[in-house]
């Protein structure tokens, strides 16, 4: 299992599982809350866990998850930033839920978690809705906090799977994200490198809501675009939620349901004019260039090798996600 630092692992290993020492551990640098629905911990619930965190935290606390289906909606408040979730086993610890836009009156309050605060950190986890296939805006998923940053963490839902929203800066690496239609989609500024995006059946992998004010929305960087069922025939890579979408596609392996045109203009023909849309280096059967929609763009090398994490989420604090 991979952790952010030494200490951490120290803390796991030698902590874990005595309460008297557990105790020790949380009067340190950083607190360790420990979850385990069997009992073993000190919740029961990654809730109750979040709960026990002082609102306006300002020290670093971390909720370790055991492994097991936790069947809860989770909500990390905006008021509780420096909160990491940790997990025991990145198939085998499971946030879930089965709310949907229908059941919950809203699709943000369909999430199955979700984290509004700042400086937030996930590992080893997966966050699920499994409200089904035909049971239409289902989030797993909501982010609006800034400065997130998501490591080999799974996404699992199908329709609105991933809503990373907001005006922050995200951060998704080694991750796999998996739905139908507009399964990643909002206004955040983010990054998914080396990431796994598969689609279950037709529609669009993402539906951007940029702002104008905003260069960039997502940006997908050495990852790879999956065909996960027989269903998955014709496939977008996006279209505008609204006006100045902005989605860039860099370096990512396309498999052949990625339709030749690329792009979908939401059946209004003024996105067109303010969509942006752009590729650079794509590869397998689903690229294809020379038969993208004209209103997108295919960059250059040059301005491709600009686009870097750095650029896109280093902001006016400098903020590096890939050394944290």
């Amino acid at each position: 299992m991979k952790f952010r630092n030494v200490w951490m692992v120290m803390v796991l290993s030698f902590f874990l599982f005595d309460p008297a020492s557990l105790q020790a551990a949380e009067a340190g640098h950083n607190r360790v809350l420990v979850v385990d629905q069997k009992g073993s911990g000190t919740y029961r619930t990654v809730q109750s866990a979040i709960d026990a965190i002082p609102a306006n935290n300002q020290q670093p606390a971390t909720i370790y998850i055991k492994n097991g289906v936790y069947k809860e909606k989770i909500l990390l408040p905006q008021n509780k930033p420096h909160v990491s979730f940790i997990g025991e086993n990145q198939h085998k610890t499971i946030l879930t839920y089965d709310d949907t836009n229908a059941s919950t009156g809203s699709t943000t309050n369909s999430s199955s978690t979700m984290i509004r605060a700042n400086d937030f950190y996930a590992e080893n986890i997966t966050f699920q809705n499994t409200a089904g296939r035909h049971a239409g805006q289902a989030v797993a998923l909501y982010v609006s906090g800034d400065r997130a940053v998501f490591k080999q963490i799974r996404v699992l839902g199908y329709q609105d799977t991933l809503y990373a929203t907001g005006t922050g800066r995200q951060y998704y690496e080694n991750c796999y994200i998996e739905g139908t239609v507009d399964f990643i989609f909002g206004s955040a500024t983010a990054v998914f490198k080396r990431a796994e995006i598969k689609s279950l059946g037709n529609g669009y992998i993402t539906a951007a809501s940029t702002t104008e004010a905003q260069r960039y929305g997502y940006v997908f960087i050495d990852s790879t675009l999956k065909k996960g069922t027989a269903a998955a025939q014709s496939v977008y890579l996006g279209r505008p939620w609204r006006p100045y979408s902005a989605v860039t596609f860099l370096h990512t392996k396309m498999d052949d349901h990625i339709k030749a045109e690329g792009w979908h203009n939401w059946d209004n023909h003024d996105n067109e004019r303010t969509a942006r849309y752009k590729e650079f280096g794509s590869t397998g059967a689903g690229s294809s260039p020379a038969n993208r929609v004209k209103w997108s763009t295919i960059l250059t090398q040059n301005e491709a090798s600009q686009i870097t994490v750095q650029a896109v989420l280093g902001g006016a604090d400098g903020w590096n996600p890939e050394k944290r």
